[in-house]
C-alpha cells in the first residue's frame, strides 16, 4: 500500500513537472517574439489627435503672446502650422536610416513679431521667460549670442509633462521676434492629410485699445 501512495505521488510529481516544461516551453518562444520585436522595432509612438494638438499650439502661441505684453505697435503676423518628420526607432532605425514614417508626425506652429527693437525684445523675452519657469518648464536653449555687428537673443523651453517646446529668437538683422512652438512625434491616423488641415492656422487675438 506505501509502495503504492509512494508510486502515484511520483507519477504526480512527473505529470506537474511535465506540464509545467511544457507550458515554459510555449512561453518562451512567445516572449522571445515579443523581446525581439521591442528591441526591433523601439518603444511606440503615442497615437495623437493632429486636431488637438493643433488647438494645443494655438493656446500656447496666446499664452507667448499675451505674455509678451508688447506695446500696441508690434502687432504679430498670423502663423500656419506644419507636421515634421520622424524616424523609427530600435534596431529598426540602423536598417531605415534617414526613412521618415509616414505615419508618425511632429507638430510644429511658426509666427513672428516685426520691427522690434532690441530693447522692446529682450524685456518682452524676459516676461515669457519668467512664465515658463513659474510653469514649471525647463530651459534647454540658451540663444543669446554677440559677435562685432551681430547680435542675438533667445532661448527654448520644454514642458516636460507633454515634450511641447517653446522657442523665441530675436536678432538685430531683421529685428523681428521669432516664435516657433512645437509638439513631439506622434502617430496619426491614416485619414489625417496634412494640406487640408484647416485646424494648423493661428492668428493673434485682438488686443484691447486704449480710449
Amino acid at each position: 500500500m506505501f509502495k503504492s501512495l509512494v508510486t502515484k505521488a511520483r507519477v504526480s510529481k512527473r505529470s506537474v513537472l511535465h506540464a509545467v516544461t511544457g507550458l515554459v516551453m510555449v512561453a518562451l518562444p512567445v516572449v522571445a517574439v515579443v523581446a525581439g520585436n521591442a528591441m526591433w522595432n523601439g518603444a511606440p509612438y503615442p497615437s495623437v489627435d493632429p486636431d488637438a494638438v493643433a488647438q494645443r499650439l494655438r493656446a500656447r502661441s496666446d499664452e507667448v503672446y499675451d505674455g509678451f505684453a508688447l506695446p500696441e505697435q508690434y502687432a504679430a503676423e498670423s502663423g500656419r502650422g506644419g507636421t515634421g518628420a520622424c524616424y523609427h526607432r530600435g534596431l529598426r532605425s540602423i536598417a531605415h536610416i534617414d526613412e521618415a514614417r509616414s505615419d508618425v508626425r511632429s507638430f510644429g506652429l511658426d509666427w513672428s513679431v516685426p520691427d522690434v527693437p532690441e530693447a522692446t525684445a529682450r524685456d518682452a523675452q524676459q516676461r515669457v521667460r519668467q512664465q515658463l519657469v513659474e510653469k514649471g518648464w525647463k530651459l534647454t536653449h540658451e540663444g543669446d549670442r554677440a559677435g562685432v555687428a551681430f547680435r542675438q537673443l533667445g532661448f527654448r523651453f520644454e514642458n516636460p509633462e507633454d515634450g511641447d517646446q517653446v522657442d523665441v529668437q530675436w536678432n538685430n538683422s531683421t529685428t523681428t521676434l521669432f516664435i516657433s512652438i512645437y509638439a513631439p512625434c506622434g502617430q496619426v491616423p491614416d485619414e489625417f492629410v496634412e494640406h487640408d488641415w484647416a485646424g494648423a492656422d493661428w492668428h493673434p487675438k485682438e488686443r484691447p485699445t486704449g480710449p
